[in-house]
């Protein structure tokens, strides 16, 4: 005899990174919000956060104006404060949209916008082998 099983109800967790929740780190100013990053993010952070200060204020004053950010900095650390906004990030030819999600925080901008495609092999066209030298006239 089978028993029915109820379904279950999923709740979904808060974001938690390292310990502190997001709203908790949003509320953080860049400097003290390095100190949950890993040690490289960190030093970058601390080394040149009024870029980054300067980066977040740009978003902000974009984001209430409603126009698109767009930058060509793909070294820019990705802190709290940025999580949620949708950024137009440069990859040699044209800016690819980023939305901007918890997980991301301490990577960089960068690798979400690949600068290489995927290269899609096809079939080998006229001459390429020696058999479809004779097709050719």
């Amino acid at each position: 005899m089978s028993k029915k099983r109820k379904p279950e109800i999923v709740i979904k967790k808060d974001f938690l990174y390292r310990g502190k929740t997001l709203e908790y780190l949003k509320t953080l100013d860049v400097r003290e919000s390095a100190k949950f990053l890993p040690s490289p993010s960190r030093r970058s952070i601390l080394k040149g956060f009024d870029m980054i200060e300067k980066f977040i204020k740009r978003c902000e004053k974009k984001i209430a104006r409603g126009k698109r950010i767009k930058t060509q900095k793909r070294a820019v650390v990705i802190v709290p404060k940025l999580v949620g906004m949708v950024i137009g990030v440069h990859n040699g030819k044209n800016f690819s949209d980023v939305e901007i999600q918890p997980e991301m925080i301490g990577h960089r901008l960068g690798e979400f916008a690949p600068t290489r495609n995927r290269v899609h092999h096809g079939s080998a066209g006229l001459g390429a082998t020696k058999g479809s030298r004779a097709l050719k006239k």
